[in-house]
């Protein structure tokens, strides 16, 4: 899946374009590596996307397509 669907679905990032805008500002990392919105997102991936003057890191523990609002937290967790 990618990225900034991922980020969506996973309600990191409210909205896609949100996300791809981030991802095209260099603001969002995979492993530790620049990630744009198309990079393809794992399970077990780190990610962190900063956020002014915070850093949010989190680890993918799963990918779904769908998923219901209160699922959305079960997709990842804070590190």
């Amino acid at each position: 899946m990618r990225i900034d669907k991922f980020l969506k679905n996973s309600r990191l990032i409210k909205r896609r374009t949100v996300a791809k805008d981030a991802c095209d500002q260099g603001r969002v990392f995979i492993n530790d590596k620049v990630a744009k919105a198309s990079t393809d997102v794992k399970v077990g991936d780190i990610i962190t996307i900063a956020f002014g003057n915070k850093d949010v890191k989190v680890e993918v523990l799963d990918v779904q397509e769908t998923v219901r609002k209160d699922e959305a937290k079960e997709l990842f967790k804070y590190l």
